[in-house]
């Protein structure tokens, strides 16, 4: 399984500096398909400069939960690291 890319990415606006919150749709290169699925998460900025990455599926994917979720936190705190998401 393959994170592609998150598409149709937007920021809520908030007024909490150090929460922002997006909604998206990731696409997943899984073994059999390429799927995509509806998200939503959160990046929290600790006191102490951690990076915090509340995540939410809003569609279901024909494959095992957890391991779609790990690899969407890596690819977004790797995006985020990078400057790609929108600010």
């Amino acid at each position: 399984m393959k994170i592609v890319d998150i598409v149709n990415l937007q920021r809520e606006e908030g007024h909490i500096f150090y929460l922002r919150k997006y909604e998206g749709e990731a696409v997943l290169e899984l073994p059999t398909s390429v799927e995509r699925a509806k998200i939503s998460f959160s990046i929290e900025m600790s006191p102490f400069g951690e990076k915090t990455v509340d995540l939410s599926l809003l569609s279901s994917v024909n494959y095992p939960l957890l391991p779609v979720k790990k690899a969407l936190i890596e690819y977004i705190i790797l995006s985020d690291s990078k400057g790609t998401l929108p600010c």
